[in-house]
This record gives structure tokens, sequence and C-alpha cells, in this order.
């Protein structure tokens, strides 16, 4: 398998090199960790096997959200913790809100303040249209997760929520549920409102909306709703985006001074094709979905907000429903060797390496 760390240590130096003042400081961060995790510059231990007597290395891992060796556990926990606030017998939904073409590439370029922007009017929205009476007549509870790339890394940011099809009435007496299983909230309406919601924001910020050509806000903007049962499945499909970045090492298949190929999934069909692009290109695209630093990706609002306990705790009175405790993060298992499949036994820790080593180390080189 080749590794996304190995495609950066390969073309990062001439991508940095040709585009220097316009990589963002988060993206040469996130550049950073990918080719410094799992190596002997972010230390680790070694262990001798009880069995074989052999040593083997495990190195730390850099934790950073855009690598795609980390975050898996964390993404697991992540659900596990979810799925305990799912409401029983309540409906749940997908409420996913996309932008304009013409958007994406202005917030590409103010995603700290854009990205925000997205979440608060997306939010509010929701919130607008469902306390309305003749819709639901109550508050909503919301976990939303900012997804920002396509199957083939292309820019495309948009917001998934997970939405129970009941909330909280005005005065905190009712439980209001929506008629139907299968239907939520109007799409055309929900659409209308955050494309109205956001040229009014945007306007507050001239030089924002100046950059946005005006046949944006005659088009037609799109709001997707998804019946998706107990939203279980919808936890798990979110789980994806929560802790991991845009393309694992595993769809990688070939990368050399010509391209780098990769295979993805058609959303049509559900067929696997692959894509060859330029080094630079593939790297830009990767590059482009990283998050400013500190960017919460996950939010929640309503009476799934964190100040919100008050009317969560109403809500299990109205349900007489008590939430369940969280699991406990899952233990990461033993380490065992490779050869004899027996249990490795820790000798030695590995500290972190100085600024720079006395001789260069290849990926995966234990320490002089």
């Amino acid at each position: 398998m080749i590794e996304l760390a190995d495609v950066l240590a390969r073309h990062w130096p001439a991508y940095a090199q040709q585009f220097q003042e316009l990589i963002l400081p988060s993206q040469r961060a996130a550049v950073q960790a990918i080719l410094r995790c799992r190596t002997p510059q972010l230390g680790g231990q070694r262990y001798r096997c009880a069995d074989c007597g052999r040593s083997h290395f495990a190195y730390h891992s850099c934790g950073h959200r855009a690598c795609p060796k980390c975050g898996g556990q964390d993404a697991a926990d992540w659900h596990a913790r979810q799925q305990t606030r799912l409401l029983p017998g309540v409906p749940y939904f997908l409420v996913t809100f996309t932008v304009p073409a013409e958007l994406r590439a202005l917030i590409r370029s103010h995603q700290q303040e854009l990205y925000a922007r997205l979440f608060h009017e997306s939010a509010a929205t929701l919130q607008e249209v469902a306390a309305n009476p003749k819709h639901l007549g109550a508050e909503l509870g919301m976990l939303g997760v900012l997804h920002t790339w396509s199957r083939q890394l292309i820019f495309h940011p948009h917001i998934h929520y997970v939405v129970a099809g009941a909330g909280l009435s005005s005065d905190g007496l009712r439980w209001n549920r929506v008629a139907s299983e299968k239907f939520f909230l109007p799409e055309k309406v929900l659409a209308c409102r955050f494309r109205n919601r956001l040229r009014r924001a945007l306007a507050l910020t001239p030089a924002l909306a100046g950059q946005i050509p005006a046949s944006v806000w005659r088009t037609d903007w799109v709001v997707d709703s998804l019946a998706v049962g107990t939203g279980a499945a919808a936890l798990k499909y979110l789980a994806a985006y929560v802790y991991k970045t845009a393309l694992s090492s595993a769809r990688i298949l070939t990368a050399d001074e010509r391209g780098v190929t990769f295979r993805f999934r058609r959303s049509d069909d559900g067929s696997w094709q692959t894509l060859t692009l330029a080094p630079q290109e593939f790297l830009r695209r990767f590059l482009q979905h990283v998050l400013p630093r500190g960017f919460q990706r996950v939010r929640s609002y309503g009476w799934l907000a964190p100040a919100a306990k008050a009317k969560w705790q109403r809500i299990e009175a109205l349900l007489d429903w008590h939430r369940p405790a969280p699991p406990p993060p899952q233990p990461l298992p033993a380490p065992t060797c490779p050869h004899c499949q027996k249990p490795l036994v820790p000798v030695e820790r590995l500290p972190r390496a100085p600024p720079a080593w006395p001789k260069p180390l290849r990926r995966g080189e234990g320490p002089p």
C-alpha cells in the first residue's frame, strides 16, 4: 500500500517551493504532522517478543485530523457516545445544506469566517422553519458536521445535520412530533430561507458580498432531507467525517513523478473508478480540505447544545426516559509479535527526536 506520507515526502518540497506564500499555516502544519506520524521523530516504544526474542518498534501517532493513519479509534468512541443521545421511538432525519458552485472559491479563501457562517445560518434556518406552528412548532436538537470534499477531492462544502423529527414547545410543556416518519420539513422552504439568511449575513461584509455574482441569489438552492429511521446509521455515516481525512492511503494505487492515481466510488451506481492527477494538483486538492486550526467540525444546537442541560432533562421527563451512560473508551489491544503472534514486552521508551537527527532517516527507520 502506498502511504499518503510517502506521496507528500516525494512531492511536497517542490509544491512548497512553487506556492510558498499561498500555502496556509494550517496546511503546512498538517503536512508536517503526516510526515512525522509513526516515525522516530515522535518517539515511541521498543518491544521484545517473549517467545522469539525479536525487537519491534512502535512509534507514536501524530493525532492530526488530516492524517489518514489517525482517528479510527476516536471515531468509534465518538459514534458510541452519540448513540446514547438518540431518543427512543423518535424518527430521525439527515438534512444536508449545500451552496452553489459559484460560492465555493470565496468560501475556500475565507474558511475561518465562512465555515462558521454556514453553520450559523443553516442551523438558524432549521430552527426558524421548525418553530412555525404549521410545520412543527417546536425547538429542534441538531448535530451538525462540516464536510468539504467530493469523492474526487473536489472542494464541495456542505453541512450534514442529524435531527430528531420532534422538538420541545416554546413553553417547554409539550413534545411535538412530525406528522409522518417520512417527511420532516419542506425542502424548498429550507433552501429559500437559507439562501436569504446567508445573503443578509454576507451583506454585512461588503468586501465579501461584492465578490458574489448577483445571479447566485436568483438561483434555486438545494437542501436535502432524508428519513434515516432511528438515526443510528446516519451517525455511523457521519463518524467517517469527524476524525478522518479526505483520502485514505488504501485508496492510493500508484504514485510517481508523472502523477498520483487513486480510486473512488461513483455516487450514481456505486462502481469503483480511478482518477489520475498530476502531483501538484493532487496535493492542491488534498490540502484544500485541511481545516483552519482550532475550527470545530462538529457542532450541536438547540436542546442538544452543551449549555441546554435543563432542556434535555425536560425532554427526558416528557419521554419518561433517561440517557444511558456513555460506554468507556475502548482500550487499545495489547501488541503482539508479527512473526509468532505472541505478546510483546515493553523494553524501552524512545524519546522524541531532537530538531535534527545526525543523519537523515528513512520513514520507519529506527533512531541511531
